[in-house]
């Protein structure tokens, strides 16, 4: 009994001591604690916001070519159309399209199915039941619907190109170089591309 009675006590003692030991690593612990959040809270320089696209009506795009005259691209695209959704989530969202297309285009979107009226050099475009489509959509796709296309028009209004189907980020950035930086007047896409790479 005598035994047992002085095990406890030392036992006891062991156990604060090593309570005790464990304190300063704590304290150390704490400490490197502290000087984590404190360095984690100094000052980081400010990202800057990945650029968008500045959509505009067409009309607006005409307005602003007799201050700026820019190309324009433009978007046809219909509320049903899933690869025109699967464009605007992933391919109008990446930065370097945004630039390059605020750079050189004035960006458009046109809802190929849309109602209002849009007039235009003195021309005034509307909704055909007959085609299901609006009037504007059919003259930029030369008849020719397929969603989403990409058209692109010269800094006067005069057709480039339109480019059917959907087009990821990458090959969307070679076309809106070889537009915007003139390649078309100077070689097809065939070379360009070729050189591109």
């Amino acid at each position: 009994m005598f035994y047992k009675l002085i095990i406890l006590p030392v036992l006891a003692l062991s156990i604060l001591a090593s309570c005790t030991n464990s304190q300063p690593n704590v304290a150390t612990d704490a400490s490197v604690l502290a000087d984590q959040t404190a360095s984690d809270s100094t000052v980081k320089p400010a990202t800057k916001p990945a650029e968008k696209i500045k959509w505009l009506t067409i009309e607006q795009a005409a307005a602003r070519m007799k201050q700026e005259p820019r190309k324009v691209v433009i978007d046809v695209y219909t509320d049903w159309c899933g690869w025109c959704k699967k464009m605007d989530k992933s391919t109008f969202t990446d930065p370097e399209v945004a630039a390059l297309v605020n750079k050189h285009y004035y960006a458009v979107k046109l809802d190929a199915e849309g109602k209002d009226p849009i007039t235009l050099n003195g021309h005034t475009y509307t909704f055909k039941t007959e085609y299901r489509s609006h009037e504007l959509a059919v003259a930029l796709l030369q008849g020719q619907m397929s969603y989403p296309t990409t058209v692109y028009l010269d800094e006067k209004f005069n057709m480039i190109a339109p480019v059917p189907g959907y087009l990821d980020a990458k090959n969307f950035s070679k076309i809106l170089r070889y537009f915007g930086e003139d390649h078309h007047k100077q070689m097809n896409f065939k070379e360009y591309e070729k050189e591109d790479r």
